[in-house]
């Protein structure tokens, strides 16, 4: 797919052709003096979900770049992660160092708009070349030597165009379902915390919580026919060959780093760590329990035991205090919390459709 004034071959070359490959470091973490200051320093997770990234969650200073393998990088590098998520990758909006899992772009003699869809194309090479027993990482000469194809440049800059705005419109998006979140977040902790008719009991004398018996190596990622689904601690939904309850439940996996609640009405499986408050009594509406339990997170995090793995025991559940309004109240509540819900799931299929628009292109223009 190519737009109609372009003709000819594009040319051959490697990465190493195209860009100057700068990987990144870490800081002492136990020298205060390195960290906190005003420049910008990236890990893996953070970039990858828009095209630009600006501002990291951690800053180091200039004795912890000049103490350390952490490179400065110029504006508009392409900063790729090399381990553990191979080949997610973002445009620097301003200079910023990374921390190890990186292997940044600096762009030669390549427009760097297309340099970043170009990479994207290549990220099953990335993986296929990338070792590791623990996670999988790869080095800078692999990624130097993997070889590209690249058009003239008025090519470049017209594929770059019509991919950036795609990129646009999903920045877009996500920025509309951030606030969206932190909306309904806003509006929840209102909704709870400014009921007047309302009295407080624990959730052990509501509901009864109970350990789940499955265990993850019986259960399934495919789906199979006449299994049910499986709840573990991991966001995959998975699949068993029985099922444990039948019932409204509110599900929460009992490890973890944070703890937030799933809803489920139905036949399903649950996994031996995990916990399931059920049998609720007449005062309180299941649904309402959920959306209430979602904001207590740091709650859970707070009572957990254990350093490696937080966990939870089932005492902690018991000992929750739930307001409860009226059954009217509780209805109302959910209802506006379940248009938030709705809302924002149709905000995350816009957001569906257009990065599958994206992959096509990017697998229709490219060689």
């Amino acid at each position: 797919m190519r737009f109609p004034e372009f003709s000819g071959e594009w040319n051959k070359y490697t990465i190493n052709d195209l860009a100057t490959v700068v990987g990144g470091g870490t800081p002492d973490t136990t020298v205060k003096s390195y960290w906190g200051g005003d420049i910008q320093w990236f890990t893996p997770s953070e970039i990858g979900k828009n095209k630009y990234v600006d501002f990291s969650k951690r800053t180091i200073t200039r004795d912890g770049l000049d103490n350390s393998s952490a490179k400065l990088l110029p504006l508009h590098t392409i900063l790729l992660s090399s381990r553990a998520t191979v080949g997610e990758c973002s445009i620097a909006s301003n200079e910023c160092t990374t921390n190890q899992g990186f292997q940044s772009l600096i762009a030669k003699q390549c427009n760097i708009d297309f340099l970043y869809y170009l990479i994207q194309t290549k990220k099953k090479d990335l993986i296929r070349n990338a070792c590791g027993s623990t996670f999988l990482e790869i080095s800078a000469n692999e990624i130097r030597k993997i070889k590209v194809a690249v058009p003239v440049q008025n090519e470049q800059e017209q594929i770059a165009k019509l991919l950036s705005l795609i990129d646009e419109r999903i920045a877009t998006q996500n920025k509309i379902i951030e606030d969206l979140k932190k909306l309904k977040s806003a509006i929840t902790d209102l909704l709870f915390h400014s009921i007047a008719d309302a009295h407080t009991i624990r959730l052990g004398k509501i509901a009864h919580i109970t350990n789940g018996a499955g265990d993850v190596q019986d259960a399934n990622t495919e789906h199979q026919e006449d299994w049910y689904p499986f709840f573990d601690r991991s966001e995959e939904l998975k699949w068993f060959p029985t099922y444990s309850f039948d019932k409204e439940a509110v599900i929460y996996a009992g490890e973890g780093q944070s703890f937030y609640p799933r809803y489920y009405n139905g036949k399903f499986a649950l996994h031996q760590r995990c916990y399931a408050i059920t049998d609720f009594a007449s005062c309180i509406i299941p649904k309402y329990c959920y959306h209430f339990m979602n904001t207590l997170n740091s709650y859970f995090v707070r009572n957990s035991v254990g350093s490696t793995v937080p966990s939870l025991r089932m005492d902690i559940f018991q000992k929750v205090e739930i307001r409860l309004p009226p059954i009217p109240k509780q209805q109302h509540i959910c209802k506006i919390i379940d248009a938030f819900y709705t809302k924002l799931e149709v905000e995350q299929r816009g957001i569906s459709i257009l990065q599958e628009l994206k992959q096509f292109l990017l697998s229709q223009m490219f060689i």
